[in-house]
């Protein structure tokens, strides 16, 4: 579990503005201004994390998913290279991780309308398949 918080911190880490790019080197040291960690006897967590460069991270979790899964839900914000800010609401339950930012792609809504040559190319194909078998072999 630790080192899943811990590896999650590095990569959020790795993606703030001033962090040096693969290969190069920093000595600059960037503060923890929060680590607040609460960890239930019945296995129930919750922790928050912010850092003097604008990564947060907050998160909580408890053993109530099927045989036992831990159910997470939590939070996490920093800025990119670029100066978007990035923010992500995330839910890890029996249905999978379950991200929610504005930055995410999204899908069309369904039913969407079906271009004319996609359909053209429906029926073409469907006239195709009878004579695949009616030649003789």
């Amino acid at each position: 579990m630790k080192v899943a918080v811990l590896a999650l911190l590095v990569a959020v880490a790795a993606a703030a503005p001033d962090s040096p790019r693969y290969g190069e080197y920093s000595s600059e040291e960037i503060p923890i201004l929060v680590d607040e960690r609460i960890q239930e006897d019945d296995g129930r967590y919750n922790y928050e994390i912010k850092t003097g460069n604008g990564i947060s991270l907050s998160q909580s979790g408890s053993p109530d998913g099927p045989e036992g899964a831990v159910i997470k839900a939590g939070e996490y914000s920093y800025t990119a290279p670029d100066g978007t800010p990035v923010h992500v609401k995330f839910v890890a339950d029996e249905n999978g991780y379950q991200p929610q930012s504005d930055l995410l792609p999204v899908a069309p809504e369904f039913p969407h309308p079906i271009p004319q040559f996609v359909l053209d190319q429906i029926a073409f194909a469907a006239t195709e398949e009878p004579r695949r078998y009616s030649y003789d072999d």
